[in-house]
């Protein structure tokens, strides 16, 4: 996942003597592998788009037998509570009570124009837990797809594979049905009967790909209509609430490495997950070099910085200079005025060739004068930017006179698989890595499981602990570490056992 927080996933391996044996990922405070793989089955998850939340505007009546809200010809009674909520202070604890609302809808979360504004969404918490925890003890597709028919997942997407050499990807789990010819993207009317939910898509319903021609299977939290190239699903064939997700760069880089791709091995997957190309400046890029080509002698200051990314392929590397002058690029127009509605793509492609060329200029020549100020020269590799650095707290910041690591990766937006998400402490001249392939796996069914596997720091979050940062050159250098998975191995490489409760 691009966005995922670093150091806020652990890694973990949970085996009970009643047939359960897990390993890959845990969030805090789950005790079931969230993203991971057993002897014979594999899942993973990126964050969907699939509309399952929606916001109700509700009709509320003040009469004198308390709140009312209007469904249709009725006046149904507003559901009223209180919560009490516990903080701590200077001087100790203190409570607060504050009333709550709900309709048959939800609970009232906010105002729209004035209005009370209900939001529903999928509440089956019990249900939800096990079908979390069961998902990780299934042996093959069709038990999977049984573990699926919960449908109580709402904001994954699903990849699987497992050892008898199936694949799937499921867009979605929880999926409401509702009349398709309203507008569920933004609020609507709760006083009418016709805009409720109708039920749950059935999981046969919801966009799902098994075993497709292509031979494999993609996800980027990104359209699914691409999940298997030609092989892929037909938007018209599904509701449009069912995948508003649109494509991204690393959509359509996964795709391309995939096509030209076969008989995969652990270390080639390695190799083809960091392939280094940025498809955002292939299309960002140009358009800044063809704006000084026309511009004449306006900004003679860039002629070695825009013949520097002229000649640049779009490859991340440690000692490009190029590298740097596009990421502080693309993210100085990011950060400027652009038309309402666009992101992704259509804004990169935007600010690529749409954007006024003299403001392409103007925000070039404030990068390259940037980067002179913040590191004495604009001519600045990418390793000397992009720095890895543990803060001693999850809330600590970082600082350039602290050690840190050189990373040779790129930011998910622009089109990087492995991807390290880096912005300024906030006192730094360099960027640090906040979030993206925190923890990484490659995993092979066989006769034996063999994966390898890399956190990103450490396991532990004790600065003094050796295993708080001990994997950070590794992440560094793209050295996974093999996976002890069976019992023999675990024992071989421990360096301490203990039984809880048992002195």
């Amino acid at each position: 996942n691009p966005h995922t927080t670093f150091f806020f996933r652990g890694e973990i391996h949970v085996v009970s003597e009643e047939g359960l044996n897990a390993y890959g990922a845990v969030t805090w405070g789950q005790f079931f592998v969230y993203q991971g793989f057993n002897e014979n089955t594999g899942w993973m998850h990126t964050s969907t788009y699939v509309d399952f939340l929606d916001e109700f505007i509700e009709d509320i009546v003040k009469t004198d037998d308390g709140l009312k809200y209007r469904y249709g010809n009725e006046l149904r009674n507003v559901n009223q509570g209180e919560v009490t909520l516990r903080f701590r202070h200077d001087d100790g604890y203190s409570e607060k009570t504050f009333p709550t609302y709900r309709t048959h809808h939800g609970p009232i979360t906010h105002m729209l124009d004035g209005k009370w504004v209900a939001t529903k969404i999928n509440w089956d918490p019990v249900n939800a837990l096990r079908q979390s925890f069961l998902r990780t003890k299934q042996k093959n597709h069709e038990e999977f797809f049984d573990m699926m028919r919960i449908r109580t997942n709402s904001s994954n997407n699903t990849v699987f594979a497992d050892s008898s050499g199936n694949i799937a990807y499921y867009h979605g789990n929880f999926v409401p049905e509702r009349d398709r010819e309203l507008d569920y993207s933004k609020p609507v009317d709760g006083s009418d009967p016709a805009t409720d939910w109708q039920g749950k898509h059935a999981l046969e319903d919801i966009i799902t790909v098994v075993n497709p021609e292509t031979g494999w299977l993609q996800n980027c939290n990104s359209t699914p209509f691409t999940a298997a190239d030609t092989a892929s699903p037909e938007p018209d064939d599904y509701p449009t609430y069912m995948a508003p997700d649109s494509e991204n760069y690393r959509g359509l880089h996964a795709v391309d490495l995939l096509s030209e791709t076969e008989d995969l091995t652990l270390d080639g997957l390695i190799d083809l997950a960091y392939d280094p190309y940025l498809g955002a400046f292939a299309d960002l890029i140009p358009g800044l070099v063809s704006a000084y080509q026309s511009s004449g002698q306006t900004y003679p200051q860039l002629a070695q910085p825009v013949a520097i990314l002229s000649e640049w392929d779009y490859r991340v590397r440690i000692d490009s200079v190029a590298m740097s002058l596009a990421h502080f690029y693309g993210t100085q127009l990011r950060e400027s005025a652009s038309p309402e509605g666009l992101r992704g793509m259509e804004l990169v492609r935007y600010f690529g060739s749409e954007y006024p060329e003299e403001d392409r200029l103007k925000t070039f020549a404030s990068v390259v004068a940037d980067l002179d100020d913040r590191f004495g020269t604009w001519k600045t590799p990418w390793g000397e930017v992009n720095r890895y650095q543990r803060p001693d707290s999850m809330d600590g910041d970082y600082s350039d006179a602290e050690p840190s690591l050189p990373i040779n990766m790129a930011s998910g937006g622009w089109g990087a698989l492995a991807a390290f998400n880096a912005r300024p402490g906030s006192d730094t001249d360099r960027i640090y890595g906040r979030s993206g392939n925190s923890f990484i796996a490659v995993v092979e069914f066989g006769p034996k499981v063999r994966a390898k596997t890399l956190l990103a720091g450490g396991q532990s979050g004790d600065p003094d602990s050796p295993h708080f940062d001990d994997q950070a050159q590794r992440y560094a250098d793209v050295k996974f570490k093999d996976v002890a998975y069976y019992r023999e191995d675990v024992d071989a490489r421990a360096k301490k056992t203990y039984s809880p409760g048992i002195p």
